[in-house]
């Protein structure tokens, strides 16, 4: 599905990636856990075309990525929710989710997305009570909602998730974490997870990868780096063997 091969990064000078090698399997949720600054939203952006990068990010077999434009990524219908949420606070719901149809419908098409609305209404029950509110006036969890909402708007044919729990109340993040599992097992839209929760992420991944200052040091399945004593002593701390 995605092949990431010898990635570098760039901040203007500064190199925040060193190397990256990382596969993404179709129909698979793959995590990146790591300390604050270690580049895992980096790689996202990389992936999204927003920042100077090297070497080889390849999709579906045969589209190089590196050289391409976030417009033209987003075209390839590889969605990127950020960490932040980053909802537009002046527009309703309903409209917010029409602005994730743009790269298959356009900014004017005729197309319907009755459908696409329908699903995320379904999944999002919330949303469709608030399809008239303004983006501003929702709970935290509400936007991540929202975000996560308007990207499978765009039909992705893989779905990036940036911190999806940050400055939610622990019953929002699980039941957050279970609609995640649910996009992707009964649509089976591939995800790739940035999550500072490393316990959860970990929980609901089939492959994961550790990112420490700019390199992958660990690897393997979610279930596998889970009993890891390396990634215990790191990112699992006390809560590493409650299993």
């Amino acid at each position: 599905m995605l092949k990431i091969t010898g990635l570098h990064a760039y901040y203007g000078s500064v190199e925040a990636l060193k190397g990256i090698d990382i596969n993404i399997a179709a129909g698979a949720i793959t995590c990146l856990i790591g300390s604050n600054g270690a580049g895992k939203t980096t790689l996202l952006k990389s992936v999204s075309g927003m920042i100077k990068r090297t070497g080889s990010i390849v999709f579906n077999g045969h589209d190089e990525l590196i050289k391409e434009n976030p417009t033209r990524i987003a075209h390839k219908a590889i969605v990127h929710v950020p960490e932040g949420r980053h909802i537009f606070p002046g527009l309703t719901v309903e409209e917010n989710l029409e602005v994730g149809t743009i790269a298959w419908h356009g900014f004017f098409g005729r197309k319907p997305y009755e459908v696409e609305m329908r699903s995320v209404f379904d999944l999002f029950p919330r949303l469709e009570e608030r399809r008239k509110q303004l983006g501003w006036s929702l709970s935290g969890g509400e936007q991540q909602m929202l975000a996560i909402g308007r990207a499978l708007m765009a039909r992705p044919r893989l779905l990036m998730l940036d911190e999806p729990s940050m400055g939610l109340a622990p019953v929002i993040i699980s039941d957050l974490f279970k609609k995640i599992v649910e996009i992707n097992k009964s649509v089976g839209i591939p995800i790739l997870l940035v999550e500072q929760n490393a316990r959860l992420a970990l929980e609901i991944s089939d492959f994961a990868y550790v990112i420490d200052q700019g390199r992958v040091t660990i690897s393997g399945p979610g279930k596998d780096l889970r009993t890891d004593p390396r990634v215990q002593e790191a990112y699992l701390g006390r809560f590493a063997r409650k299993d």
